[in-house]
């Protein structure tokens, strides 16, 4: 009897395991279906964070198109205005002024840092923003309009190839954003438009000119959105800035703390050498 009950014993732990096994199962699979619960909390990134490659590095216009690479400025034309491209562009502030450009935000964790310096050194900037992100932050929008500084429309989602769609989809996402922008901050101007990835098409150029907005590049880039870290990003700032430079910098798209901490060595010394100041609120 003793043998009988130790080999019922074990068929008893066998079958226990089993049916245990099988019920461990079934809930995980009834976990997997179930979708995770909505988020509340405010530790939110903002949209370009999401996406490393979110920023005006990656140009690539469509081939139909005559683009300007946003490495090498459209050069200015033989006999014309050179603070203009061939496609009308700008390319400096005309002016001995110095202009910094912050693409891509606003972003929660960046942008009040960046605009907190700003203020400690009493600079005006420009700032291009993207209208999902104009959208997702309006504090942030009204923010950077209540200190001082200049919005510049960035497109809606920062669509490189936006210059090779059609006219009517160009101002469809360009006028979203300014709607965007607007709702934040309802009396701020936006007369500046800058293409994601520098990717200039006529079109795009047309139809931002068409909404009242000058088409911005930029002079200077530092390459911040490789994050090659503060002292690469300050080196080439500083010993390349000349007066009129239009800087390009990001306050969005990836991790942007190495601009942050490189504006604490640019601003000192361009404050110095140059008169920084954001681009003029209604355009030129």
């Amino acid at each position: 009897m003793r043998g009988y009950h130790g080999g019922t014993g074990r068929v008893l732990g066998i079958i226990t395991l089993v049916v245990t096994a099988v019920l461990g199962s079934a809930y995980l699979l009834g976990r997997s279906l179930v979708p995770d619960p909505p988020r509340h909390d405010s530790a939110v990134t903002a949209t370009g964070a999401d996406h490393p490659e979110y920023a005006d590095q990656s140009a690539e216009a469509d081939p139909g198109h005559p683009s300007a690479s946003p490495s090498n400025p459209p050069s200015p034309s033989d006999g014309t205005d050179p603070n203009f491209g061939p496609m009308g562009t700008r390319l400096s502030t005309g002016t001995n002024e110095v202009a910094l450009t912050f693409d891509d935000g606003p972003n929660p964790d960046y942008t009040p840092q960046i605009l907190a310096i700003l203020r400690e050194y009493h600079v005006t900037a420009t700032f291009c923003v993207v209208g999902q992100n104009a959208q997702a932050y309006p504090w942030l929008v009204q923010q950077i309009v209540d200190e001082g500084h200049t919005l510049c429309n960035h497109s809606w989602n920062h669509d490189v190839s936006l210059g090779g769609r059609s006219p009517d989809r160009i101002r469809d996402d360009l006028l979203r954003t300014n709607a965007a922008i607007h709702a934040a901050a309802p009396d701020a101007p936006v007369t500046w438009y800058r293409q994601p990835g520098g990717a200039w098409t006529y079109p795009v150029i047309s139809v931002s000119r068409d909404l009242g907005m000058t088409p911005l590049h930029w002079t200077l880039d530092p390459s911040d959105w490789r994050a090659p870290g503060a002292t690469r990003i300050a080196s080439v700032v500083l010993s390349e800035a000349r007066p009129g430079s239009i800087v390009l910098l990001h306050d969005a798209g990836g991790d942007r703390q190495g601009t942050v901490d490189a504006l604490y060595r640019i601003l000192p010394d361009l404050t110095a050498r140059f008169d920084l100041q954001a681009l003029p609120k209604h355009g030129t």
